[in-house]
């Protein structure tokens, strides 16, 4: 036996015997009791029941019957939220940044909306059971890059297959012709970024006026003539949004960008969804007065300017939601999406307030994405997202107890679990 053959030997064996401490998610019949529920729609309930059947929330309310053959969980000084959702990950998309070939949210091209994110979710990617532990149930993941880099998608954190978790939302993602630099290591003179932004800005006019014909040609075509049309993927991918059937996800950031954006919505007279946003709140009655809503973050950010306030970041969804602009929260990023309930947190504390906070991570994102029929609150006949508490999930300490996702029981285990509870009862382990 060969020397290189012995540790692949050896590898298997130690991650196959990690494999088998990784507990199985279950289906069944629960009954949450006794429970203090936080239902986000209809306020607080004390000491209340929560019944999950059929991988819905079947019923809610004080000295429920349990079925029989149901699990009862003793839920006494806990508290019932729902699922949180994340309103812009990466997540699935990508496992190690540094590592190109494990990063599958950026393809080459400006005009790619045919790009659909759903198809590259890993859904064995190791920051999901990192994420879901932490009460986050439900993340969009979307693409990154050019003008038109693809297609978004809201998944469950549960699944074998990118089908298995979709939850049935789709924006195509778009990024803003932006007129401020990228960060402080953009070097470009203003010079430079003014004709970039103006290319860019000629771009997507000719890109819209192309989409206006295709859709007149394709609205007017039938039978032999459809089938004889040239196959244009990006421009079917777009047709949806021109079409208002489905909404523009639009990344922008800068104030007097979000000022062009909302002045080219309404000229196009499109549905869209503003993210990113973070000079919202110098423009949030601007936002307001357009009734489009907003994703913006990560709140756990740095300010974009050298003279703005040290805490503006963490201000500025709370000044958005004052001015009445409807607002989710994102981390916008792949291996840190856990952080959602302390970003949340961060705005709860700098003006947003804490019923807010809440809303901006469960009911907002799902009103802004279409599915607050079944997800974003504690209510009988919505999908069974939701998670038991020993407290306030916006803090630190909290732990989270019980973990559902589409009615599923998911073990509370991730990687930093199995980790910290391998070396923590190490066996064989050292003595010296």
């Amino acid at each position: 036996m060969t020397k290189k053959l012995s540790i692949y030997i050896f590898l298997f064996l130690v991650y196959s015997s990690h494999g088998q401490q990784i507990a199985k998610s279950t289906y069944e019949t629960v009954l949450l009791k006794n429970a203090t529920v936080h239902t986000i729609t209809n306020g607080t309930m004390n000491a209340t029941d929560v019944l999950i059947r059929d991988g819905m929330i079947a019923d809610i309310g004080s000295n429920l019957t349990s079925p029989a053959g149901a699990k009862i969980v003793d839920c006494t000084d806990h508290h019932i939220y729902p699922g949180f959702i994340d309103g812009g990950t990466t997540l699935a998309l990508s496992e190690v940044g540094s590592v190109s070939l494990t990063n599958d949210y950026n393809e080459i091209g400006d005009l790619i909306p045919h790009m659909d994110a759903l198809t590259a979710v890993n859904p064995n990617a190791v920051a999901i059971p990192v994420t879901r532990v932490n009460g986050v149930t439900s993340v969009i993941v979307h693409p990154m890059g050019g003008l038109f880099p693809g297609t978004a998608s809201l998944i469950d954190l549960t699944g074998y297959t990118p089908n298995q978790m979709d939850a049935g939302f789709r924006a195509v993602v778009m990024n803003f012709p932006a007129s401020g630099k990228r960060g402080r290591w953009d070097r470009r003179s203003e010079e430079d970024i003014k004709k970039e932004q103006e290319k860019a800005t000629k771009k997507i006019d000719k890109i819209w006026e192309e989409l206006t014909l295709y859709h007149k040609i394709d609205s007017a075509s039938t039978g032999q003539s459809k089938s004889s049309m040239k196959y244009q993927p990006e421009m079917d991918a777009l047709l949806p949004v021109v079409r208002g059937k489905i909404p523009l996800m639009i990344n922008v950031n800068k104030d007097k960008d979000i000022e062009s954006a909302l002045a080219w919505i309404e000229k196009k007279g499109i549905k869209a969804i503003l993210c990113g946003v973070s000079e919202g709140y110098k423009v949030a009655d601007k936002i307001a007065k357009a009734g489009i809503p907003v994703v913006t973050g990560p709140v756990l950010s740095t300010p974009g300017r050298e003279e703005d306030k040290y805490d503006i970041a963490y201000r500025n969804a709370g000044i958005m939601a004052q001015a009445g602009v409807k607002v989710a929260l994102r981390t916008n990023d792949s291996e840190n999406v856990r952080n959602l309930p302390f970003n949340a947190g961060f705005a709860a504390t700098y003006g947003m307030g804490i019923e807010e906070a809440l809303k901006s991570i469960t009911i907002n994102p799902a009103e802004i994405f279409g599915v607050a029929d079944k997800y974003g609150s504690i209510e009988k006949g919505k999908v069974a997202n939701l998670f038991v508490a020993t407290g306030d999930p916006f803090e630190m300490k909290t732990n989270i107890t019980h973990l559902f996702i589409k009615g599923w029981t998911i073990p509370i285990e991730s990687r930093h679990t199995l980790l910290y509870n391998e070396f923590l009862n190490r066996s064989p382990g050292l003595n010296d």
